[in-house]
């Protein structure tokens, strides 16, 4: 299976669409999927990134969280090859 994003957000958290539409518009996100998921839907995560949100994983290993930052999605993306 193909690692994916993950996003960590809240309805109606302005950052977290922010870095939705910030992590869409890079071209080299585009092969891989993203997952958007309710922080608090999840009692482990609200505890470990509530008060960070919106959190980015990539294949389970945090890019960055609060803005994106598109160096960290590509220096994490260099490190995978790219899905067949």
């Amino acid at each position: 299976m193909a690692p994916r994003f993950l996003l960590y957000s809240r309805p109606l958290c302005g950052l977290c669409e922010e870095m939705l539409a910030e992590l869409h518009a890079l071209p080299a996100v585009q092969p891989f999927g993203i997952d958007v998921l309710d922080v608090d839907a999840d009692p482990a995560a609200r505890v470990r990134y509530g008060h960070k949100i919106p959190v980015l994983l990539f294949a389970g290993e945090l890019v960055c969280h609060g803005r994106l930052d598109a160096d960290e999605v590509h220096k994490t993306l260099a490190c995978h090859r790219r899905p067949v």
